[in-house]
């Protein structure tokens, strides 16, 4: 897949508001732009696109974002005033780092070749060498985003062909619904009752994710969250299950297809337990201690 770094400045990042961005990123996991350029660019719906941030020093710029190009470039009206506003395609950034965090340029260009960084002067979109994505994936794996939910895989970390998507809702990635969720409901999950804490003692604490219950059509209406009604405690593994359909699969769906699948909880059987279980079926047998 073709991947593209786009070079912006401050004033893209106030026009975006930048803080609020971050942060819808990190809340909805999406931020859309319309990203324009002077000339046609190469790109097409699916181009891996990194935000470069170019300052008035190096502790000023650096590697910033990470996202996809969502449509064919196009320009913005038909006829001779159109061809000199240049062209634009839609932008959907999944991973964006706050202003101070992002990669510095002694790290990114000692990572790539000589003649790529001199093109990142000009023009704004550049084209990537196949040979320096994994070189961007791995820097930015080592020094970019972090993410709450330790089975979460932060955008631009691995190639999009080894990650699944699923659809969340903004609400289980509200830190303050999560912690009135669990605190109501518990840590252990409502499907398959999996508990962090028992399997991990403290290095499980706070790793338990929530899931939303209410249809996803009551969230175009003035719906205001409620934590504990609306939220309940899964695993990773049962919510990655509960989002594979469209709409997701509810609690007691998800407890029946663990129930029908077999499933038995796993303990550690002790020699005394075994022992005690012998006992049991000689005595049903007919038979003697």
């Amino acid at each position: 897949m073709a991947a593209v770094i786009l070079r912006c400045d401050a004033d893209t990042l106030r026009r975006w508001n930048y803080r609020a961005a971050v942060a819808q990123v990190s809340g909805s996991g999406t931020f859309l732009d319309r990203w324009h350029t002077g000339f046609r660019p190469d790109v097409s719906p699916g181009t891996e696109a990194w935000l470069l941030l170019e300052g008035s020093n190096d502790a000023a710029s650096g590697l910033i974002g990470h996202g996809f190009v969502t449509s064919e470039p196009y320009q913005a009206a038909a006829g001779v005033e159109a061809v000199s506003l240049g062209w634009f395609f839609a932008l959907a950034l999944d991973s964006l780092l706050p202003l101070g965090e992002q990669i510095r340029p002694g790290i990114l260009g000692g990572a790539l070749p000589n003649g790529l960084r001199a093109s990142l002067k000009d023009p704004s979109v550049v084209t990537l060498p196949p040979s320096s994505v994994p070189v961007l994936r791995r820097l930015w794996r080592d020094h970019g985003p972090s993410t709450a939910d330790p089975a979460e895989v932060a955008g631009g970390t691995l190639p999009p062909e080894a990650v699944s998507t699923i659809q969340v809702s903004r609400y289980e990635r509200d830190p303050d619904a999560r912690r009135a969720c669990l605190a109501f409901h518990g840590t252990s999950c409502a499907s398959c009752g999996f508990s962090f804490e028992s399997a991990y003692s403290g290095a499980g604490t706070g790793v338990m994710g929530v899931h939303h219950l209410a249809p996803p059509s009551m969230l175009d209406g003035p719906y205001q969250l409620d934590p504990v009604a609306d939220l309940v405690p899964l695993c990773h593994n049962c919510h990655a299950v509960a989002h594979s359909t469209s709409p997701p699969l509810t609690v007691t769906e998800l407890r029946s297809i663990i129930s029908a699948a077999g499933h038995v909880k796993g303990e550690v059987v002790t020699d005394v337990a075994l022992r005690a279980q012998e006992d049991a079926r000689r005595i049903l047998e007919g038979g003697q201690m």
